[in-house]
């Protein structure tokens, strides 16, 4: 039993393997039939490459012919042109060649003429040269004078003469330029001033409230005075408050203070809460405003007047000068009147007047701050605008505006004109016509009360006074001291703003008459 069971598993195993063998050797005849067939196909693809590879050697070997063909065609070509122009400039140079010698010898020809003429001319000079010394030798015969001797007469009487004409061709046109200029002058100056209207304003430094009542002065003082002391430290003013009725005075140096507790009061005196952490409150409240306020105000005349590129603090100073007041004449109107001045005298000249009008708004900015800092405010100006990039030029028409330093440009005199017919003129500050007038007289008086004085005159309005002296009782020397001696006399006798400038002026006319 167990004999029979083994020989049929090895029956079994050997059909195993027998199929095994079988599928194996089926399998192997696939891929071998497989393989030969991509053997094939990549024959067929080889050849196929091999084809495309000749046919593509053949085209570019074409297109390569027809290249070399066409670039030998154009060489060809360019060499035949280069060939033709060679040709045709020798031809140029041929016939510039010969016409060089054509000219050459004509040249060679007049030279032979003129060395003919030259040597005709020299026989001509010398024989007249000898015709001129025997006229010479009997001239001196005849008058008994020798040629140096004539000649120098001669030269006498033309150079007198002509002393005479150059003097008067002088005079005249000294008079003719005089005349023009000062024609022009005032043409300028009036089609200026005529062009620029501006308002004044007038401002003092004192600042009255009107209040509703009197019981309102109570109520501003507050309980033992703490109010009033509250809004003084705040605002940095005094507060007046006397026996006028329903009124309060704000005083104050400052202008920007003044104002910014004007508008606290009155706006304190239409809420009607007054205690100090409410005038706290709005005093920051209406500094702020005053703040944004000042700021638009410069922005504004800078874009009225067509000028930027300022420095934003130049326009907030700019701005200030609205609240700032000389001599009870507005500087910020003051400052834009100079510089439409200043503008339309530059424009008449043919000078840059976008740069006068620049120095004529800005001349007068120290004016913001010189509350502020010790020294003269041309000069704070100058610093200011120096500090703040602006221009030499523009820094220097602000420093000279009133002599302390040179010009040094024609646009910074412009501006010294300017600021001179801007305030100067009567109106333009708090001064009636007829004390400008005295005080005009007065200046005179005083200067024709010296000996040896001839005229005066009080221009610039009485800014300058300028006096004629007689030539024959005062000298060069005694001018000065007589200018030291009006100066000294008008400041012990006058009260004015500002300083007057003295000139002595000591001249000889002489007078001839033709007849």
């Amino acid at each position: 039993m167990e004999h029979g069971l083994l020989t049929i598993i090895l029956i079994i195993l050997i059909i195993i393997g027998v199929a095994v063998i079988f599928y194996l050797y089926k399998k192997t005849k696939e891929l071998r039939l497989e393989a030969e067939k991509l053997s094939r196909e990549a024959k067929e693809v080889l050849q196929n490459n091999i084809k495309e590879a000749e046919n593509k050697k053949r085209e570019i070997l074409l297109e390569a012919k027809d290249e070399a063909i066409r670039l030998k065609s154009e060489a060809e070509r360019e060499i035949k042109e280069r060939r033709i122009e060679i040709n045709r400039l020798e031809q140029r140079l041929l016939r510039k060649e010969e016409n060089l010698e054509r000219k050459l010898e004509n040249l060679e020809k007049k030279e032979e003429q003129i060395n003919l003429k030259k040597l005709q001319i020299d026989e001509l000079k010398a024989k007249l040269e000898g015709l001129i010394q025997e006229k010479m030798i009997e001239i001196e015969r005849i008058s008994g004078l020798t040629s140096e001797e004539a000649r120098n007469i001669l030269l006498a009487e033309v150079e007198k003469e002509l002393d005479v004409e150059i003097a008067n061709k002088v005079k005249e046109a000294q008079m003719k330029i005089k005349e023009e200029s000062e024609k022009k002058s005032r043409e300028i100056l009036s089609l200026a001033i005529q062009r620029c209207a501006v308002d004044h304003t007038m401002e003092s430094t004192v600042s009255v409230i009107t209040l509703p009542n009197d019981d309102m002065k109570g109520r501003i003082i507050g309980r033992e005075g703490r109010n009033i002391r509250s809004f003084e430290a705040e605002t940095g003013v005094e507060l007046i408050i006397d026996d006028t009725p329903e009124a309060v005075t704000i005083s104050s140096f400052d202008p920007i203070r003044r104002e910014i507790a004007r508008r606290s009061l009155e706006k304190l005196i239409l809420d009607g809460r007054i205690h100090p952490g409410r005038i706290e409150e709005t005093v920051e409240k209406s500094r702020r405003e005053l703040e944004q306020e000042i700021k638009e105000y410069g922005e504004t005349v800078c874009l009225e007047m067509g000028i930027a590129n300022f420095h934003p603090e130049i326009v907030r100073l700019i701005g200030r000068l609205k609240f700032r007041t000389s001599y009870g004449q507005n500087i910020y109107q003051h400052s834009v009147e100079v510089a439409h001045l200043a503008g339309i005298m530059a424009s008449e000249l043919g000078l840059d007047a976008a740069l006068a009008k620049r120095g004529g708004l800005l001349h007068d900015i120290g004016k913001a701050v010189d509350f502020e800092m010790e020294g003269s405010h041309a000069l704070i100006g100058a610093d200011l605008a120096k500090r703040y990039k602006e221009s030499p030029i523009v820094v220097n028409m602000i420093a000279a505006h009133h002599g302390e330093v040179e010009p040094i440009s024609l646009e910074a005199i412009l501006v010294q004109a300017a600021d001179a017919v801007s305030a100067s003129r009567p109106g333009a500050r708090r001064e009636s016509l007829e004390t400008y007038i005295k005080r005009l007289e007065n200046l005179e008086k005083i200067a024709l009360s010296f000996e040896g004085i001839d005229k005066c005159f009080a221009i610039q309005a009485g800014r300058e006074i300028r006096v004629m002296v007689k030539p024959d009782q005062i000298d060069d020397i005694m001018t000065q001291k007589l200018a030291r001696d009006i100066a000294k006399q008008i400041e012990e006798s006058l009260d004015y703003p500002g300083e007057i400038k003295v000139c002595v002026v000591r001249e000889i006319r002489s007078v001839e008459y033709a007849k």
